[in-house]
């Protein structure tokens, strides 16, 4: 009987036929099995510098976390904050990356304002949280309003942000200016409670030449529901280059003004209720001062 090694002994012909199944695309399997190959020695000499096909090759799940770590790693990352953007241990991040030169050291004092900074990123995080929640829970207790107070609130209201008559400067008209949208709703909806009627009410939109003019126009306009023609001109204001102003962006709409015609005898009537809230303030506290 035949030695079972000598199935082995012509190794250059074995290996021809070994590399041309695999150029073929035949797995180390299917290669073993058709050569009867049983030594995983010898198998592995048979196959030495030939790839295996593409489709043997299974997906690795780390690949995505393999790439952004060496992506991370260029960039300067240290295993430390890798390891706490990715999750993963420090030991893969070594494999992966350890081909890559090193990034520069910081200066101590460096990496101190930047682990400051982040706690005071988180600290940020946490405040604005808690500062929702409590806005949340405020909101919540107001409930519903009685028409009574939604009168109060109004007067009070205009009072603070509608224009005043002056001995020395007669304005006996109602003019609200806000650039809330808040303030401006509810302003609204108390002139409906007093019976203002709509086509009563003016508009006019006062805002910066930088703004955006006509998305402001637009925004104020569906806001308050009313057709452009129920909005006089709008105001523009000029630019002060030696001023840095704040209200920019996106965001920033202008002012809204809401004038009543024909309404002398409405703001005499809210400057009689301004008068009669604080003389019923004033009173509730009497027994504080005796």
């Amino acid at each position: 009987m035949a030695h079972p090694q000598n199935k082995y002994a012509d190794f250059e012909t074995l290996r021809e036929r070994a590399t041309t199944l695999r150029r073929a695309g035949l797995s180390r399997r299917q290669i073993r099995d058709r050569l009867h190959v049983d030594n995983n020695d010898i198998l592995n000499r048979l196959l030495e510098g030939e790839p295996p096909p593409e489709w043997t090759k299974r997906p690795n799940a780390k690949d995505d976390l393999r790439d952004k770590a060496r992506e991370l790693r260029l960039q300067g990352w240290t295993y430390d904050q890798i390891q706490m953007e990715l999750g993963c241990s420090k030991g893969s991040i070594s494999l992966w990356v350890r081909d890559l030169p090193k990034p520069e050291r910081r200066d101590p004092s460096e990496q101190a304002k930047l682990a400051s900074r982040k706690r005071w990123d988180h600290e940020l995080a946490v405040r604005d949280e808690e500062r929702q929640k409590t806005k949340a829970a405020a909101a919540a207790e107001i409930g519903t309003l009685s028409d009574r107070e939604l009168f109060l609130v109004g007067v009070g209201m205009y009072w603070a942000e509608g224009s005043k008559d002056k001995p020395y400067d007669r304005r006996e008209n109602v003019t609200f200016v806000n650039s809330d949208p808040g303030m401006i709703e509810t302003f609204l909806r108390w002139l409906d409670l007093l019976g203002v009627e709509r086509d009563r009410v003016r508009y006019c939109v006062m805002i910066h030449e930088s703004a955006d003019v006509a998305g402001a126009e637009q925004y104020w306009a569906d806001l308050v529901g009313a057709d452009r023609s129920a909005f006089n001109k709008t105001t523009i204001k000029k630019h002060n280059p030696k001023t840095v102003r704040k209200n920019v962006g996106a965001s920033y709409r202008g002012c809204l003004t809401i004038k009543v015609r024909q309404s002398a005898d409405l703001y005499r009537r809210i400057e009689g209720w301004w008068y009669g809230i604080v003389l019923s303030a004033r009173e509730a506290d009497e027994p504080n001062r005796t």
